[in-house]
């Protein structure tokens, strides 16, 4: 079979104009009556106009002229733009050999996306090998005078190919984060992102506001002896345990009525009831996993809906507290463990559990799950972490997630 016929069998056709139902159905059928074969097909809507783009095999000794000419009249009569182009049969067949590629989802949120930050990242990813397939939108639509405080805008790429330096991309893409104000994801489309079925949060600066040692250290007089050494290891430059150690030794004597009075001006972070919420309407299972204390765990049991707790257990002797933690201590390898655990005791892989923290004894947790995810981070733990959210809400773990506005039910 000649190059020249295999270019007339099969066709791209690009059809653009305003929007309105019905239209697939009447061009579809028009292909329907010729007996065309549908290779692929793509459509997108912007501001309200369409773009729909169908690659087509025409059967062979068909009168490619008829098809046309039907096409095209009823698309004029729609008040559509059509532009047919001519596929060579080598040129499909590399087009076909490429979905052997590997798959990555690219994903940029931040409270507004702009036009260069688009052209930085895309520029990125060519200079990586890697070629962008598709690009959709996540966010809801956003007004022109929105608060950009509030609001939270999210691009999401599907890209093809290996990059030939990925270190060097995540570098970049973390210099671009910094200087735009954006966060980049930069994921393997595969099964398990598709199937998650685990998330666990750290508590303190995750989940609430606070951390809440520090809360209770101003309660006994010690705030600054103990929100230095909080800061140090939150650094990753002091092992937990140990600060853990000194920092409860300050708050002995300390009365368990204080605990009641912290719990209650505890703050839940932007976007965390949003996200729990919706996690437990999809049938997530939750979990807490944090160095903190398990009063202020199961106090946010009866605001978020959680389904397991694990944390550090104060030590109270007569109504007051005595400086120690009792064992087991949770530190950054017990929570890697518990992790492992609760994937165990589910039957799941831990490529299906997502484990978002904010500090170095996070890391572990984040290492070993499929998505892990440092929140208003550290700049070490960004650094360490496969995924960072710094721009927005506890809810933008949904975009990660691969979910947009329009399907979540909060």
């Amino acid at each position: 079979m000649s190059d020249s016929h295999n270019a007339r069998e099969i066709l791209l056709i690009n059809i653009s104009g305003s929007d309105r139902p019905g239209i697939t159905a009447v061009l579809m059928g028009i292909l329907a009556e010729y007996g065309v074969r549908v290779l692929d097909i793509s459509q997108a809507m912007v501001h309200e106009n369409l773009a729909l783009g169908i690659l087509i095999k025409l059967p062979e000794g068909s009168q490619s002229a008829s098809v046309l000419k039907d096409f095209l009249f009823e698309a004029h009569h729609l008040d559509l733009r059509v532009r047919f182009q001519p596929v060579p049969s080598d040129e499909y067949q590399q087009w076909v050999t490429g979905q052997r590629q590997p798959a990555y989802v690219l994903t940029l949120l931040g409270r507004r996306v702009t036009a260069a930050q688009i052209a930085r990242i895309a520029a990125v990813t060519t200079d990586h090998g890697l070629n962008i397939e598709d690009i959709v939108r996540l966010s809801a639509r956003s007004p022109l005078h929105e608060d950009l405080n509030a609001g939270r805008a999210c691009l999401e790429l599907s890209l093809r190919g290996e990059p030939d330096d990925p270190d060097a991309m995540k570098a970049q893409f973390l210099s671009i984060s910094q200087e735009m104000d954006i966060d980049i994801s930069f994921q393997q489309d595969n099964f398990y992102r598709r199937n998650r079925r685990l998330v666990v949060f750290d508590m303190d600066s995750t989940l609430i506001h606070e951390e809440v040692i520090d809360e209770l250290a101003r309660e006994a007089g010690v705030g600054e002896a103990v929100a230095e050494i909080t800061a140090a290891a939150m650094r990753g430059e002091i092992d937990f345990r140990e600060s853990l150690t000194r920092r409860v030794a300050l708050l002995e004597g300390l009365d368990t009525a204080v605990l009641s009075r912290v719990a209650q001006r505890l703050t839940l972070t932007e976007g965390a009831d949003r996200l729990l919420k919706t996690l437990k309407l999809l049938g997530y299972r939750t979990a807490v996993i944090s160095g903190g204390f398990d009063f202020f765990g199961e106090h946010l049991q009866t605001l978020l809906p959680l389904d397991v707790v694990h944390a550090n257990r104060l030590e109270i002797v007569d109504g007051r507290l005595t400086g120690q933690v009792r064992e087991p201590v949770i530190d950054g390898e017990r929570k890697a463990e518990l992790v492992r655990s609760l994937a165990d005791e589910m039957g799941i892989d831990l490529a299906q559990v997502i484990a978002v923290g904010d500090g170095a004894n996070d890391l572990p947790m984040l290492g070993i799950a499929g998505l892990g995810i440092a929140f208003h981070a550290k700049p070490l733990v960004q650094r360490s972490a496969r995924q960072a959210i710094s721009t927005i809400g506890l809810d933008g773990v949904l975009y990660l997630m691969g979910m947009n506005d329009a399907e979540s039910p909060h």
